[in-house]
């Protein structure tokens, strides 16, 4: 019972953890006027944006920019280190600092749904869906950028060996 009462009174407190929290938004992001992606669009924030992280709720983040305040998609933020021991780092804030990558042993993960081997079989093409994703293209120079940017490295993979099962 002890045990439950702890756990409710921690999870309680756990939106309290991240205010005041400095952030930066990691690609241009829209910042919604509620936690849902259907919400209406305040604004969109650039890549690099500073904002100040007030509260979580699930997958999203409450955050004030200098002239506005509403909610982010968690995934969009990287949360800046202080210049001491950043949250998250040990103890009971490692199991609440989900949103930062890299710097923490922290890992973000984001679940996807597969397809059926019944969907797979009978796939058709839709031209519209090409085109939407069309948009999202960027070109050489752009690619290496961001990598740059991320600090991230090229690495080799090996074909899958397919067709068997």
């Amino acid at each position: 019972m002890r045990n439950i009462v702890a756990l409710c009174l921690l999870l309680g407190f756990a939106p309290a953890l991240w205010a005041g929290e400095l952030a930066q938004t990691i690609r241009p992001t829209e910042l919604k006027d509620k936690p849902y992606s259907d919400a209406q669009t305040l604004t969109t924030l650039p890549p690099r944006s500073q904002v100040e992280v007030l509260a979580r709720q699930s997958g999203w983040m409450q955050v004030k920019s200098t002239s506005f305040k509403g909610w982010v998609k968690m995934l969009s933020l990287r949360l800046e280190s202080s210049g001491q021991s950043k949250r998250g780092d040990n103890g009971l804030m490692a199991l609440f600092n989900v949103a930062s990558t890299g710097r923490s042993s922290s890992t973000v993960t984001t679940g996807i749904r597969g397809l059926s081997e019944e969907q797979l079989k009978n796939t058709k093409p839709n031209p519209q869906a090409l085109q939407a994703a069309k948009r999202y293209a960027v070109d050489k120079q752009e690619a290496q950028r961001y990598a740059a940017e991320g600090k991230l490295q090229a690495q080799h993979v090996d074909y899958l060996q397919g067709g068997q099962r």
